[in-house]
């Protein structure tokens, strides 16, 4: 088996060459980095990564979610276990402070809402704000890393990763999730993000990643909010296409005819 072994020399180079870029990003701390792991790592991740039948995915599919996660180390090849293991430690986790400048990360070695992701056509997640303490630890989370694995994607297929802004007025970037791609942000309760319209990808072909969170004891106390699950928000598209629907379903067409005219 290939053994990944992180250059951490290089690592903190990058680290500290993009610290000041990723703390003064708008609408909240974030970058996006490519190539920064060797190819033979990810080939051997993708060579691995489980189809629908090889894993136990947990499936979400409402008007909120539509995708695929599986975070029982139990489905991850012998390769992908040991990556994620190495990204979860201190070399890694060294890079991560440098980077954003938040010190005493923890990793979670239960992958909640982390481990590996999929999304077939059609799929998609909302504009949402992530919860906000860890389900077992109680920690606060701080920091999401997501890794891409998906080769030759175009952007006609969408599923860009986007950060909005707090107020939900518009998209300020929008990440395509190409192959060997690793963006990383600062979660609070107010950096809200996802990939809100139906994926545009051929029939055979899915939306792969890697996500990992990174927690401390404690935040600033101006992040500081009450406990909460995951916070979804709509976008001013959503509200009109919700309002449409809700029409649909409670107004007679002949009185819906009338309105829409």
């Amino acid at each position: 088996m290939y053994i990944f072994k992180p250059d951490t020399h290089q690592l903190q180079a990058i680290a500290k060459q993009n610290r000041e870029k990723y703390n003064k990003a708008a609408p909240f701390p974030h970058i996006y980095l490519d190539d920064v792991f060797p190819e033979p790592a990810l080939e051997t991740i993708l060579e691995e990564f489980p189809t629908t039948k090889q894993a136990h995915w947990q499936q979400f599919n409402n008007n909120k979610e539509v995708k695929l996660a599986a975070k029982n180390e139990q489905d991850f090849g012998d390769f992908t276990r040991h990556f994620i293991h190495i990204l979860n430690s201190r070399p890694f986790i060294d890079f991560l402070e440098t980077l954003t400048g938040i010190s005493g990360l923890l990793p979670d070695p239960y992958l909640e809402g982390g481990g590996l992701h999929m999304i077939k056509r059609g799929g998609m997640l909302k504009v949402h704000a992530d919860f906000n303490k860890h389900p077992v630890t109680g920690l606060d989370r701080r920091l999401n890393v997501l890794i891409y694995l998906n080769k030759e994607w175009e952007e006609s297929y969408g599923g860009h990763l986007e950060l909005w802004d707090k107020d939900m007025e518009k998209s300020m970037v929008k990440i395509l999730p190409v192959y060997n791609r690793m963006a990383i942000f600062s979660t609070t309760s107010h950096s809200y993000h996802g990939h809100p319209d139906p994926l545009m990808c051929p029939e055979n072909r899915t939306r792969k990643s890697i996500a990992l969170y990174y927690y401390t004891n404690g935040r600033p106390a101006e992040e500081v909010t009450a406990s909460h699950s995951t916070i979804f928000k709509l976008r001013k598209e959503d509200v009109k296409s919700n309002l449409k629907q809700t029409l649909r379903d409670w107004v007679p067409p002949v009185l819906l005819r009338t309105f829409t005219r």
